[in-house]
C-alpha cells in the first residue's frame, strides 16, 4: 500500500447535521489495518421496504457485508435526509465525501444520459434479460466505463422485477387524455410521456401521495401493489394501469467511489460484489411474494380499478419510445455505444425468450 492510500484510508470523518453535505473525504481505517468503516447514502426515506429495509434491501446488503466479511467492513446506512437530501448522493460519491449510495441509476439522467440504460429500458430487456446483459452481455463494463470519469463504480443491488404503469386521477382511454397530464414519472419513460404531450415531474418517494393528493399532479408511477399500498396511492387515485412498458425490470444501483473501491482489499471486493449479487436475487423474490397479496387487498378492499393500458395507448408509447431512443443515441456517442450494446442483446435475447418464456406463458 503506499503512503498517500494510507494516508487516504487514515482520515476521520466529519460529524455532520441531517441533509449537510459532508466535507471530509472516504474511507476510515479502524484499529485493525484491514478493517474499515463506511457510509451509505439512499435516495429513499426512511423505513421504506426494499429501498431501504427488509429483504434484499440496502440495510440487509450493509448486514450481509458485515457478517461475510467478519466485521472487517462495516457500511453505515443514512436513509434520504438522513445525511444528505435524497438526490444529493451521485455528486456526494463522486466527490468523495460520501463512500457508497444506493438508488437507481436513471436519477442520473441529466448529468450522464447514457445512466438510464442501468435501470431499466421502456419495452427493454425483461429482468431476466437485463441479468444477462449485466453480467454476461457487456452491461457492467459499460456502466463501469461510463462513470470512470467520474470516479465511480457501480452495481446492481436490487431488482423489483416489473413494475406497473401508475395511478392516475381519472380514467385514461386514449392517447387524447394524456395531452397536459402532469405525472410523477422518471427515466426514459419520461421522456416518452413528454413526447406524447404529458408534463413529467420527477420525484422522490416521500413527496409523491401529498403532490397526488392535493392535485400538483394528476398521475403517478412508482413501484407495484406492495409498495404503492404503503405509500397510500390507493387514497389519492383510485384508476391503476398495467402493462409494465415503462419498465420492464428494474434495478437498484449499488454507488461507490472508486478510490474507496480500489482501497478494498480483493476478498472484501468480492464480498461487497457477491452481497450485492445476492440482494438482487433476494429483493427481487420478496417483491414477488408480496404484490399478489397486495394487489387483491387494493382491488377488494380498497375500490381500487386495476386494468391494462388501452392498446392504442400502448402502440403510441411504443412508437414514441424508439424515436426517443434513436435520437437520443444520435445525440450522444456514449449514448449511443450503449443502446447499440442494449439492443443488439434484447434482439438475441428475444429469440431465445420467444421459444422459452413466450410459450410457457401463454399457457
Amino acid at each position: 500500500m503506499t503512503n498517500s492510500r494510507r494516508q487516504f484510508l487514515g482520515n476521520a470523518l466529519a460529524a455532520t447535521a441531517a441533509g449537510a453535505v459532508v466535507a471530509t473525504p472516504s474511507i476510515v481505517q479502524a484499529q485493525s489495518k484491514d478493517s474499515f468503516n463506511v457510509r451509505m447514502t439512499n435516495a429513499y426515506p426512511p423505513g421504506s421496504p426494499f429501498y431501504v429495509q427488509g429483504p434484499g434491501s440496502p440495510m440487509d446488503f450493509c448486514k450481509k457485508v458485515e457478517e461475510m466479511s467478519g466485521g472487517r467492513l462495516n457500511i453505515q446506512h443514512f436513509a434520504a435526509g438522513e445525511l444528505l437530501p435524497a438526490l444529493e448522493g451521485f455528486n456526494a460519491v463522486s466527490s468523495g465525501t460520501i463512500e457508497m449510495n444506493a438508488a437507481n441509476a436513471y436519477f442520473w439522467a441529466g448529468k450522464i444520459p447514457a445512466a438510464q440504460f442501468f435501470t431499466t429500458v421502456p419495452f427493454g430487456l425483461n429482468t431476466q434479460g437485463m441479468n444477462a446483459w449485466l453480467y454476461h452481455g457487456g452491461g457492467m463494463e459499460l456502466w463501469h466505463e461510463i462513470y470512470e470519469p467520474h470516479g465511480l463504480i457501480a452495481f446492481p443491488m436490487g431488482n423489483t422485477g416489473v413494475q406497473m404503469t401508475g395511478w392516475f386521477r381519472k380514467p385514461v382511454e386514449s392517447v387524447a387524455d394524456l395531452k397536459g397530464l402532469k405525472m410523477r414519472i422518471p427515466g426514459l419513460a419520461g421522456k416518452v410521456y413528454s413526447e406524447l404531450g404529458v408534463t413529467v415531474r420527477l420525484l422522490p418517494g416521500g413527496e409523491i401521495f401529498p403532490a397526488l393528493e392535493r392535485g400538483v399532479i394528476d398521475a403517478a408511477e412508482f413501484v407495484g401493489p406492495y409498495q404503492d399500498r404503503r405509500l397510500g396511492l390507493h387514497k389519492a387515485a383510485k384508476y391503476y394501469y398495467t402493462t409494465g412498458w415503462h419498465e420492464p425490470t428494474n434495478v437498484t444501483e449499488l454507488l461507490i467511489n472508486k478510490d474507496v473501491w480500489e482501497s478494498l482489499p480483493k476478498d472484501l471486493q468480492m464480498i461487497v460484489k457477491m452481497a450485492a449479487q445476492a440482494s438482487v436475487t433476494e429483493s427481487l423474490s420478496w417483491s414477488e411474494a408480496v404484490n399478489s397479496e397486495a394487489l387483491t387487498d387494493l382491488v377488494q378492499n380498497e375500490g381500487v380499478i386495476a386494468q391494462p393500458l388501452p392498446q392504442d395507448i400502448v402502440t403510441s408509447l411504443k412508437e414514441a419510445t424508439f424515436d426517443t431512443l434513436s435520437t437520443m443515441a444520435a445525440a450522444d456517442p456514449q449514448t449511443k455505444k450503449v443502446y447499440e450494446s442494449f439492443m443488439a442483446f434484447k434482439e438475441k435475447h428475444a429469440s431465445w425468450a420467444a421459444l422459452s418464456e413466450k410459450p410457457f406463458l401463454n399457457l
